[in-house]
């Protein structure tokens, strides 16, 4: 089943009995995974050039986690239910697919979600006629790996590939930006830990942060350019930075100091499993360890030369975690229960 409700606020409650609108909106853009960072931004950026969002929610106890002030739709179905996308659908002429569960650590269930959820959305986006249909992957995706969520994304992305649909595909870097779960993580680690950080192997494993909304403009802008139909684009921030550097920068922002280890990948991962069951909101998850275990980096110069735009660099975008106690923010948020 599925409901629709305008609202500017994201602790409005929705009211009412289960019922799609009527009216059909033409030209309206669907957002899955809309609550995370990514979607919340990405929705704002939408709306703020003039389209028509709806957004959708699994079905929660909990108030819907949308961006202030912004007017978007609220569409409550979960990604397995078939009839509840289809009136998600209603008007829909373009769907951005960032929903995804690896932020659940060690209790995301990749197949129900990143491979058969993807299926269904686009089961059902062939069935209402949509458009285009934008999918959010990850470098280093690719079928024949051992880390399961790149075998997802993999997986995913092919789907929509053998598909008749009009896809783009975004292999991104580590995001980073308010509300992530790679530079908050480091923040409450580096808060929570005495004297030493730990980091997997010697820390030269090469990333390429990508500023959230550098991202979420390439997305949007993506829409406009026909080019970009039916390609899949592998993008990231303009620097290459081993994770030892990646740490000692937040490190200098949050003005603390400490010792920098090297731990072997596979007792670390261990560790992060162990930490995940006695932590549910753990900072730490496998899949950020698993993204972690060999350079994921792409051309420093596809987002200038496709979308004409200079990414933003990792050390000059990170005033969000200065003045914040990120160590009583990891004791308040812990034991919660993810998302």
């Amino acid at each position: 089943m599925c409901s629709f409700q305008a609202i500017d606020l994201p602790n409005d409650v929705l009211q009412g009995p289960c019922q799609a609108r009527h009216a059909i909106i033409s030209a309206m853009i669907l957002v899955t995974g809309g609550t995370g960072f990514i979607g919340q931004a990405l929705i704002r950026h939408l709306v703020e050039a003039g389209h028509q969002v709806r957004t959708l929610i699994r079905p929660s106890r909990r108030s819907p986690r949308l961006p202030l002030g912004v007017p978007v739709e609220v569409a409550v179905a979960g990604l397995g239910d078939e009839r509840g996308l289809r009136a998600a659908m209603v008007g829909v002429d373009t769907i951005y697919h960032l929903a995804g569960v690896e932020r659940r650590g060690a209790e995301a269930d990749l197949l129900d979600v990143d491979v058969r959820g993807t299926q269904t959305v686009l089961n059902a986006a062939l069935d209402a006629g949509v458009d285009r249909f934008f999918y959010l992957s990850h470098l280093g995706a690719d079928r024949a790996s051992a880390y399961p969520i790149f075998k997802a994304k993999a997986i995913a992305e092919e789907q929509l590939r053998r598909s008749e649909i009009d896809y783009t595909i975004m292999r991104t870097a580590v995001v980073f930006g308010p509300d992530d779960g790679f530079s908050i993580s480091l923040a409450q680690l580096l808060s929570s830990t005495p004297f030493v950080f730990f980091v997997p192997g010697d820390g030269d494993t090469l990333i390429q942060p990508l500023w959230v909304e550098d991202l979420v403009t390439c997305l949007a802008w993506a829409l406009e350019d026909d080019d970009t139909r039916r390609q899949v684009y592998e993008i990231g921030g303009p620097e290459y930075l081993p994770l030892r550097e990646v740490v000692m920068i937040i490190m200098g922002v949050l003005g603390s100091r400490r010792t920098i280890l090297s731990v072997s990948p596979p007792y670390l991962r261990a560790l992060t499993v162990l930490l995940e069951y006695v932590l549910p909101a753990s900072p730490a998850s496998v899949y950020w360890i698993d993204y972690m275990a060999a350079n994921r980096t792409c051309q420093l110069d596809t987002i200038p030369r496709v979308f004409n735009l200079m990414p933003s660099r990792f050390s000059h975008r990170l005033a969000y975690l200065e003045g914040r106690d990120w160590r009583l923010h990891f004791l308040r948020t812990a034991f919660r229960r993810r998302n």
